[in-house]
């Protein structure tokens, strides 16, 4: 069936999805001499989509593929309904009749809703179409509960999508656990507590038994069948998907006992004419339904039609995944089920405190990765995926948590790095090589490694870096793919050509629309330089999911509020009006481990409310929200302590009110101690402060976070103006030239010449800078101003406070606010375990406020039930 040597073949295409976009781009690219016409025939309105996120549609997202070229036909709202195998012609819905050389069937897959009693009623919604998704966007107007039937993947997103329109949400799977097909039992568990903490109700274990209707007719409840009933005036099935092979059928082509339009490994059908791919194909006995596979079919098709002597055949496929399913991350990969039976041990991790579990599948000789699970931290994936079926380079415990990650240079070849669209290592490598690609951009546009689900690209950034290294290029700092520059360059073009929008700078001095990397970096850069108020104007939509909100999303979806307390010095009076406020907003109350007062529990629209008793009593945002200064810790130094040398608590004091709202790269922490005894902690801080008898030790670059480091000693017995001087130089050097989300401890490891450089930069001025850094902090010192004050007097800014969609921001007394559980964290009938091998991390002040716990902004709407 190939198009060797000749002209004007006619190819058609009935569906119009993934896997026929894929195959057409693909022949598209490859078919230099035309010799392919092209028919795309689709039943929906519009072309070819993603529909892996589909979710996103409800949120504004721009779902469509790019169009294909000129020489392919697309037409939409059209069902291809019969196939005449002799004449090969298709005929469509609308009776149009398109001849063909080539015949492809990619008419996917059609959701499952069994057959239970109801299932017809107004309200009951299939889940996998942007129709579908606007038709349950006009039937939730004015409802306020629903239920998704369906537990995976898909299920899930149904049930964020169905909690985004503002309906209180259940989760009903028949499998004893969420997203079976891809978690162990530890893992499915861990998930339903995160699902669960975000206010939605699960029901797993149970099927279904009917569907009920209301006084109006339309579905009113979900009903189990041991009786459990559950209110949803809207049900969306999400469970499973049934292979479209009606046309197969209707021409005669065999069919699996199951579903599907039998293939050989060529993808071809009993029909030499025909081929099928994508979920409707069933290939080796499977029916595959992500992504990857299908558009690893539509390749191999490709390569068929385009020679008859092509041998590319369809493989099999890494069925591995890895999503942030409602802000919570989720992975799994290689054969996550393997047990002792198969000759397989299991190493498990679990921190029920943060919520994470992690579980290896390894041989019985603990050498070779088989499989894993991966729930609340997937940090550790592209390493643990790349060498599944290979040898372990370390221990397993040690890999868990990212140990032992693999340079570029050091993976297989055939290590495949993007299974959505089957790259492996050496291809990432040959494109470099041959196309001497110097940016991840190029290499995703040559080798499509990143371009789907984007799980992967670290990894390819580590291969690129790798071969570029090897040949004796220097790497590139590029931020993202919108910005050839790294994030000092980016500062320096910001602060020199005084640039004040992302859409500015991104026009002059990149390109395309922005991603998850660059527009949050950008808008550090913005708030460091005083470009505004973040939440003004276009800065407002650059923000994570913390700074959105002014507040530390948590867990459950309720929000902290954290008020600064200068050095942990307070009045009774403040403390009086924190605990009112707590008290009168039922917010659960905790000493921080940096002096402050943190309290849990505030719903998004409370947020405004709460600040302002809190604004009006002379508190002021502690911004443990953003990355800025968190706190200077302190003891009481010579004011109280006998063994005290100088006064630490005043000195600390007078620092927090200096760099308060100093946006950085990072969380900046501080501490003062008053004299050796260090009860501070200073030198587990970015920057600590040491009394001596003659002054003050400087010291910098510690931190207390994932990799726990001492800071260096900067300084010895300074005096105040001195010590503050060098603070000073020290925060906006790093601001300026540090990486996007490098800690002071991790950019002063990679300086050149390390503290020494930093001493000739601050002390010698061997740069010429130090005036422009004083004056910079000097700036920002005139400029401060608070920002939930500022946001208070703005009702522009107060507008983003609100729960839900389609709920006024202070609450209509007919809606009840409740909590599926205890929101205040149970006393401790024993003292937590010290075991270090299953032991969490500790716990320092909002240590889930690091970068990759933020979600996109806006993302962390209140969860909290409403009922009538």
């Amino acid at each position: 069936m190939g198009a060797d040597n000749e002209q004007d073949k006619r190819l058609v295409v009935a569906g119009h999805g993934p896997a026929a976009h894929r195959l057409v781009e693909a022949l598209c690219e490859r078919d230099a001499a035309g010799a392919w016409s092209i028919t795309v025939i689709g039943e929906e309105d519009r072309p070819a989509y993603d529909r892996v996120a589909l979710t996103t549609h409800l949120e504004g997202a721009d779902l469509a593929y790019p169009a294909h070229d000129a020489r392919v036909t697309v037409v939409t709202g059209e069902r291809v309904t019969s196939v005449d195998r002799a004449a090969r012609t298709v005929t469509t819905s609308a009776g149009r009749v398109a001849a063909y050389d080539a015949l492809v069937l990619a008419t996917g897959s059609s959701p499952f809703i069994p057959p239970v009693e109801g299932r017809d009623l107004p309200g009951v919604f299939a889940y996998r179409t942007v129709d579908d998704l606007d038709a349950i966007r006009a039937y939730a107007e004015g409802r306020t509960t629903g239920a998704v039937v369906g537990g995976g993947l898909l299920g899930l997103e149904a049930a964020r999508a169905l909690q985004g329109l503002g309906l209180r949400s259940a989760v009903v799977e028949a499998a004893p656990w969420l997203m079976p097909r891809q978690l162990d039992e530890g893992g499915g568990a861990m998930l339903r507590r995160h699902i669960e903490d975000l206010g939605m109700t699960v029901h797993a274990g149970v099927p279904l038994g009917a569907l009920e209707p209301g006084d109006d007719g339309a579905v009113r409840r979900v009903v189990l069948r041991d009786g459990t009933a559950v209110d949803a005036e809207v049900v969306v099935f999400s469970a499973g998907v049934r292979p479209r092979d009606e046309l197969a059928r209707g021409c005669g082509l065999p069919v699996g006992e199951r579903g599907g339009v039998v293939v050989d490994a060529s993808c071809r059908t009993g029909d030499p004419a025909v081929w099928a791919i994508g979920e409707c194909a069933l290939i080796g006995g499977t029916v595959y339904g992500l992504v990857g596979p299908c558009f690893s079919m539509a390749e191999v098709v490709a390569d068929r039609l385009l020679s008859d002597t092509s041998t590319a055949v369809f493989e099999g496929a890494d069925t591995s995944t890895k999503l942030k399913l409602m802000g919570v991350d989720v992975a799994s990969f290689g054969d996550p089920f393997a047990d002792a039976g198969d000759g397989a041990l299991g190493v498990t991790y679990t921190d029920p405190v943060a919520g994470v579990y992690k579980k290896l599948v390894v041989s019985d000789d603990a050498r070779t990765l088989l499989g894993g699970v991966l729930v609340g931290d997937a940090g550790s994936y592209a390493p643990l995926r790349a060498h599944v079926g290979r040898a372990l380079p370390g221990a397993p415990e040690q890999m868990l948590f990212g140990g032992a990650e693999p340079a570029g240079g050091d993976l297989p070849g055939a290590t495949v790095i993007c299974s959505c669209n089957n790259v492996t290592a050496d291809t990432v490598r040959g494109a470099v090589r041959e196309d001497s690609l110097t940016d991840l951009a190029a290499v995703k546009d040559r080798t499509r490694a990143g371009t789907s689900c984007g799980s992967c690209v670290p990894l390819v950034k580590r291969l690129l870096d790798a071969e570029l290294a090897a040949a004796g290029i220097e790497v590139g700092t590029a931020l993202c793919e919108h910005f050839d520059q790294g994030r000092a360059e980016l500062f320096e073009i910001v602060r020199a050509e005084r640039i004040t929008g992302f859409t500015q700078l991104v026009q002059k001095h990149g390109r395309g629309r922005g991603c998850d990397i660059c527009k949050p970096a950008v808008a550090s850069i913005l708030a460091s330089l005083g470009r505004g108020h973040i939440l003004e104007g276009e800065q407002a939509a650059l923000q994570d999911t913390n700074d959105h909100f002014l507040a530390n999303l948590q867990r459950n979806g309720t929000y902290s509020v954290v008020p600064r307390i200068p050095g942990g010095e307070i009045t009774p009076d403040k403390l009086i009006v924190i605990g009112e406020v707590a008290r009168d907003f039922g917010l659960y109350t905790k000493i921080t481990g940096g002096q402050r007062i943190d309290m849990f529990g505030a719903r998004v629209e409370q947020l405004p409310e709460i600040w302002r008793r809190l604004v009006e009593a002379g508190f002021e945002s502690g911004h443990a929200y953003g990355k800025a200064l968190r706190t200077v810790k302190s003891c009481v130094g010579s004011a109280w302590c006998r063994y005290g040398v100088q006064d630490s608590a005043a000195m600390a004091i007078r620092l927090e009110l200096r760099y308060r709202g100093l946006r950085a790269p990072h969380k900046l922490k501080s501490a003062v101690s008053g004299c050796a005894r260090e009860c501070a902690e200073a030198r587990s801080k970015d920057f600590g402060v040491i009394a001596t008898e003659n002054g003050w030790n400087l010291y910098l670059g510690g931190n207390g976070g994932m990799r726990p480091r001492h800071a260096d000693l900067f300084a010895t017995d300074l005096t105040d103006e001195r010590l503050i001087t060098y603070i000073d130089r020290f925060l906006m050097y790093y601001i300026r030239t540090a990486d996007r989300l490098q800690r002071t401890a991790t950019w002063l490891e990679s300086l050149d010449g390390g503290l020494d450089h930093l001493r000739e930069v601050i002390v010698d001025d061997r740069l010429g800078i130090c005036a422009e850094l004083d004056a910079a902090m000097e700036r920002h010192v005139a400029a401060y101003s608070d920002e939930w004050r500022d946001t208070l007097e703005d009702p522009e800014r107060l507008r983003r406070f609100v729960s839900f969609v389609n709920a006024p921001r202070t609450p209509d007394p007919s809606i009840a606010f409740e909590a599926e559980r205890d929101q205040i964290r149970p006393a401790r009938t024993a003292p937590p375990t010290t075991e270090p091998a299953m032991n969490g991390p500790s716990v320092n002040e909002h240590a889930g406020n690091e970068p990759d716990a933020n979600g996109p902004a806006g993302s962390g709407r209140n969860a909290a039930e409403v009922k009538p």
